[in-house]
């Protein structure tokens, strides 16, 4: 609220600079606008004169008071400014704006943050997506939390957001599957049959072919081998889905769609898209394959698409998925992927502008590998070897909220160490607790204030009431932990729009931790339900602010508000 007010006033100020001659014609450079570190010298300072200082050849402090002669901020708004330092602006903000801030947060209730900057454009949000060949690993975790709270990020931002699971149920993988299951069927009759090269060795491939025997018995053991493999694939794909949903459910993350990459094939997309590269020239043969002359488009070097052995790359099937997409009148397609798929981005994106695509309309968030740590232990994981710890045996250990914050918490462009042993502690330490006691202790103040002489005239059933924040006079609140607290609060609505818009969905649970950090110390210096009833009035209007504000930042990370702890 406030940065964003100070770089319109900046950027108003930069024009009428130009107009009356004080400054040359210039273009306003994108205008920053940052809290000094502990406030010390200035609520908000600009490093603008700085930049443009550079442009028009006028030293730095001479751009600066011509800006500063130019602004217009209210008096309720700005109480003083001042060129500081080499160049800079510094901002002393009004009681008056903080207290409307206060305010405004309780107009916009679970709003706090929102912005219509999407207008309504359609956004396909595609993540976790994992191949249905077992349980989710907890680096699919990773994946479903930066995208759920990107999906979520944008919504806020105002675009129309539709969240899309990409079920990879055709190709070498899941045949592969299916060879693993006939492995462990036949076995179950006395057939010895050698164990499929690259099979999948996890004791979630027995169960399906227990499951198969007690449905169906004997009765696949006589039948063709390549129909009992197709129809093993079938049973196994569909039981790993059900699995899938059940462990994505329980994680908080629910999908719009279930898209089948084998429909592509069934629909002739796949062949399509084939015949239109190479009617094109973007197809060769060579070695017995089928290649996409990738290099065109920035890949170090040309790519199979269609191996010698006739399976299909995956990304044969990607291109026609995406286009799908775009055929469905989405104006922006965002995948989550890991880094290991990272050298698909160019195939695919290759493809598409082989194909008339602008590669504006479709990104892709990549993220880094996440491994587990117990007690200093690296816990190593692979899904063939059936060596590895599911989504769903992190879930039982540490519960959806601190594996959906914790997965929040690192920026996915940066390797995490998921810290099992400190996700499960109930202390301070435990980020994810430390911000959830600070929501839950707001709660027990307007619990107790219920109970208080100076409190119950505005709290009922734990409530705030409307008059309260209406009528309370937040002129009383002058400690400087309160103007601390006020200001954190009023960073919400930027930290939505650089999380949402940079892709950084990890600058939420900062957020929540540096907010619930303002409330610890002001809880520290003030005692809200006190003898003065005008001081308990504007103090429980502070801490319901800031329950709104903390309420809507964990929801965006999808992790709960408990009133109790």
């Amino acid at each position: 609220m406030f940065k964003d007010a100070l770089r319109r006033h900046l950027e108003a100020a930069v024009r009428r600079a130009v107009a009356a001659g004080r400054l040359p014609p210039v273009e306003v450079p994108p205008v920053e606008v940052e809290q000094p570190r502990g406030r010390r010298h200035a609520d908000f300072a600009t490093n603008l004169p700085l930049v443009l200082a550079r442009r028009v050849g006028q030293p730095p402090r001479e751009v600066a008071r011509a800006i500063v002669e130019a602004l217009d901020c209210s008096p309720d708004q700005v109480e003083r400014v001042e060129v500081a330092g080499p160049g800079f602006i510094n901002f002393f903000i009004a009681p008056a704006w903080l207290q409307a801030l206060v305010r405004h947060v309780h107009a916009q209730g679970d709003r706090y943050g929102s912005h219509d900057v999407g207008a309504g454009r359609r956004v396909n949000v595609e993540y976790v997506s994992a191949n249905p060949t077992g349980p989710l690993h907890i680096g699919s975790g990773r994946n479903g939390v930066i995208g759920d709270v990107l999906a979520n990020l944008l919504a806020a931002l105002g675009y129309a957001v539709t969240r899309e699971y990409y079920v990879n149920d055709a190709g070498l993988l899941v045949h592969r599957l299916g060879q693993s299951v006939e492995h462990h069927y036949l076995a179950h009759f006395g057939i010895a049959t050698p164990f499929p090269e690259d099979g999948y060795r996890g004791e979630y491939v027995r169960e399906i072919a227990r499951a198969l025997v007690e449905r169906d018995g004997d009765a696949w053991v006589h039948r063709d081998p390549q129909t009992r493999v197709a129809a093993f694939r079938d049973f196994a794909v569909a039981w790993c889905l059900a699995d899938i949903r059940r462990t994505l459910e329980q994680f908080g993350i629910t999908f719009d769609v279930w898209f089948s990459e084998r429909s592509l094939y069934e629909q002739g997309a796949v062949d399509r898209v084939l015949a239109a590269l190479r009617e094109r020239g973007f197809l060769y043969e060579q070695d017995g394959a089928v290649w996409f002359r990738s290099t065109l488009f920035g890949d170090d070097k040309d790519r199979v698409i269609i191996r010698s052995t006739g399976w299909p790359m995956y990304y044969a099937a990607d291109i026609p998925y995406h286009l799908n997409k775009l055929e469905r009148g989405f104006d922006l397609l965002i995948d989550v992927w890991g880094v290991d798929h990272a050298g698909d981005v160019a195939r695919v994106r290759g493809g598409l502008q082989a194909l008339g695509v602008d590669p504006a309309r479709v990104e892709f968030l990549l993220y880094q590998h996440v491994r587990l740590r117990n007690e200093g232990e690296l816990l190593r994981m692979s899904r063939r070897r059936g060596e590895y710890v599911t989504l769903q045996d992190l879930l039982d250990a540490v519960g959806r909220d601190a594996a959906r914050y914790f997965f929040c918490m690192v920026s996915p462009s940066v390797p995490m160490d998921f810290d099992w042993q400190l996700a499960r502690q109930q202390s301070q330490d435990n980020p994810v607790y430390y911000v959830q006691y600070a929501y839950a202790r707001i709660c027990s103040i307007l619990r107790e204030a219920e109970g208080h002489p100076h409190g119950r005239r505005w709290v009922q059933a734990g409530t705030l009431d409307a008059a309260a924040v209406h009528d309370a006079d937040l002129g009383r609140l002058v400690d400087p932990s309160e103007a601390a607290l006020i200001h954190a609060l009023a960073e919400l609505p930027e930290v939505v729009y650089q999380a949402g818009m940079r892709r950084e969905p990890q600058r939420l649970p900062a957020y929540a931790r540096d907010l619930a950090a303002a409330f610890h110390g002001f809880y520290t210096q003030c005692r809200v339900l006190s003898d003065d009833p005008a001081l308990t009035a504007a103090r429980l209007v502070l801490v319901e602010a800031v329950r709104i504000a903390l309420r809507r930042t964990l929801a965006l990370i999808g992790v709960a508000a408990p009133e109790r702890m």
